[in-house]
């Protein structure tokens, strides 16, 4: 029998709600949560904006000594995958051996390694601490998420940059589909918005350099400039169809296909012309098994970056051909920033509530769209559109293409 994978519990900690009612509300309201970075000293960067967690409550999730324990990015991994966990419903219905773990970093404890690299340069070895390596390591919060759900089946840590939520959810779907688990916690975390990260992105000339931080994430628009930095976590509860449906849980959508492919051109450059991301579209529409006359969304990866966003747009005429320009489209990027090994995730989560509630979250700034990019991407309003089928698009540095694929039940 073939074996069915549904979304039945979905949660986030983001630059726009630390968790999902909240943050869906405020994509369809168009609300930005790039700000001014507050948390230390930017006057010698030329970048002074992230979209930054607000107001994330540690105590709601951990016991103070467990917390300083754990990086800022496996805090918000574990939070999010407990109200996933909540909301599903599922402990007390799952074996433990069945259960498993995907959840994935671009980078990981990188707050950990930093500071840690301060104390032993200010004071030596005695400077580090004993717990360093666990909180640093970027599979951590797979692991300690296993630990806190006694999840004893499939885990892994998946690391493909800003694909890696992507992938970790596709892996995820098919790990349940292929029948080595009846259900997984899913997606991606990421805290590195810090001096060094910014220094580095900035150097190479990805960030924008829009002083406003209301306007300077512009997908898709003629005068965008670069990506801003975000942070958060999202998290999905994927489970096998029949055995969600046996104990009666809310199903948000289907899981139906996934693409997994590379560019194999260029470190950070996507493919000109968009191949390696039109064969991951088309993959996972393939497997999803999408019908011609779909109604489509795309919650696409537009980073506001000129190759990304022109690159993508070509590599969805190449896949879609004519249904292209039929299909709605946005990035919600533009009101969370770039949540690199996260985002993938937070942006499953849109999809996923898109086709659950018929409503296509906007893409802000979009003011005047550039040469080439003549597609639907839903500028500035929401827009309430009963659809079949929902997909998330994202790419990494190293060319790592994915595409995920939702249908509505």
């Amino acid at each position: 029998m073939k074996r069915r994978v549904a979304v039945t519990g979905l949660g986030a900690i983001s630059p726009v709600g630390n968790d999902v009612p909240t943050m869906w509300q405020n994509m369809v309201d168009g609300v930005c949560g790039i700000d001014e970075i507050t948390a230390f000293d930017t006057s010698d960067l030329k970048v002074h904006i992230a979209g930054t967690v607000k107001n994330f409550e540690p105590e709601k999730y951990f016991e103070k000594r467990e917390a300083k324990k754990l990086d800022i990015y496996c805090q918000y991994a574990m939070a999010a995958a407990q109200q996933a966990v909540d909301d599903s419903g599922i402990i007390g219905s799952i074996d433990p051996e069945r259960f498993g773990v995907y959840i994935g970093a671009g980078i990981g404890g990188l707050n950990t390694f930093v500071s840690n690299t301060i104390g032993l340069a200010n004071g030596g070895p005695r400077k580090v601490s004993p717990f360093f390596i666990p909180m640093m390591i970027g599979n951590i919060a797979t692991g300690n998420t296993a630990i806190r759900f006694n999840a004893k089946g499939v885990t892994l840590s998946v690391m493909s940059a800003c694909a890696t939520g992507t992938n970790s959810i596709g892996e995820a779907f098919h790990a349940i589909k292929d029948g080595y688990a009846d259900a997984v916690i899913a997606g991606g975390a990421e805290a590195v918005v810090s001096p060094l990260t910014i220094a580095g992105f900035q150097n190479m000339k990805a960030l924008s350099t829009n002083p406003d931080p209301k306007r300077a994430s512009r997908p898709f628009d003629k005068n965008r400039d670069g990506f801003v930095m975000g942070e958060g976590a999202g998290i999905l509860l994927l489970e096998e169809y029949e055995h969600a449906k046996a104990r009666g849980a809310k199903i948000y959508a289907e899981l139906a296909g996934y693409g997994n492919t590379c560019d194999a051109h260029h470190v950070t450059a996507p493919d000109p012309e968009g191949a390696g991301l039109a064969r991951a579209i088309r993959i996972a529409f393939d497997e999803a098994e999408v019908t011609d006359d779909a109604q489509i969304y795309i919650n696409a990866h537009g980073t506001s970056t000129h190759l990304n966003d022109l690159t993508e747009t070509m590599a969805i005429k190449a896949a879609l051909g004519d249904r292209a320009y039929d299909a709605s489209i946005s990035s919600t990027k533009s009101m969370t920033g770039h949540m690199l090994g996260a985002t993938g995730a937070i942006e499953a989560i849109a999809a996923v509530k898109a086709i659950y509630e018929g409503v296509i979250p906007p893409t802000i700034n979009l003011d005047e769209p550039d040469e080439g990019l003549d597609l639907d991407y839903t500028p500035n309003k929401a827009v309430e559109r009963e659809i079949d089928v929902a997909a998330s698009t994202n790419l990494g540095f190293g060319g790592h293409d994915a595409c995920i694929v939702f249908k509505k039940i």
